[in-house]
């Protein structure tokens, strides 16, 4: 019975990924452009934001909330960035930002950190996380791109750890189809609501 569960939620994953994506796809770049000020914004009036020493973060891929302006104004204020580098495995490996200049086309054509990795455990070093995410539900189950690089980065951090999903304003939805192995996040920003805590 369990399996006939399993499967039946990863095919509900694919389909509402699918539909995500798709509005995600359609948004004009005005609206994209609004949505990533908004997120930055928030996120860098956050008081465990402004105090993190070090921040894990992500450089948005497709038609992700952008993060290339949050990035750079973190780094610009002194706050010690590290992002992710696609292992062959499908692991995260970091490395730390040093600025636009320091990112350099990875697997699939994703930006990364061109610095020396420091191994996929200094995830658990981030005082802040933000990762990516399709959709999140109020529990904090985050529905990804489904590879699970994530779910094994977020598994490695502390539960002290404010781990925040970045959205699109809908895309916090009521519940989320689950797996055993997907991770929770304890937050997600949207550029309507901010930053708003789960669970």
């Amino acid at each position: 019975m369990r399996e006939d569960h399993s499967v039946h939620d990863i095919v509900t994953k694919t389909r509402l990924r699918a539909e995500l994506l798709g509005k995600r796809a359609t948004m004009s770049s005005d609206v994209r452009s609004d949505a990533a000020r908004s997120i930055r914004d928030a996120l860098l009036s956050e008081p465990e934001i402004e105090m993190a020493g070090t921040v894990a973060a992500h450089v948005s891929l497709d038609s992700e909330p952008d993060t290339r302006g949050l990035l750079f104004a973190l780094w610009k204020r002194g706050t010690y960035v590290l992002l992710p580098r696609l292992l062959p495995d499908g692991d995260l490996d970091w490395a730390s930002y040093e600025g636009p200049d320091s990112l350099a086309p990875g697997p699939h054509g994703i930006l990364e950190p061109t610095e020396p990795p420091r191994g996929p455990g200094a995830v658990a070093s981030a005082d802040v996380v933000l990762a990516p995410a399709v959709a999140v539900d109020r529990a904090g189950m985050r529905l990804g791109r489904g590879g699970g690089s994530y779910d094994r980065a977020l598994a490695r951090v502390g539960p002290a750890i404010l781990t925040v999903a970045v959205l699109y304003d809908g895309e916090l939805l009521p519940e989320v189809p689950a797996e055993p192995h997907d991770q929770r996040v304890r937050a997600v920003v949207t550029p309507s609501g901010g930053l708003l805590r789960l669970g």
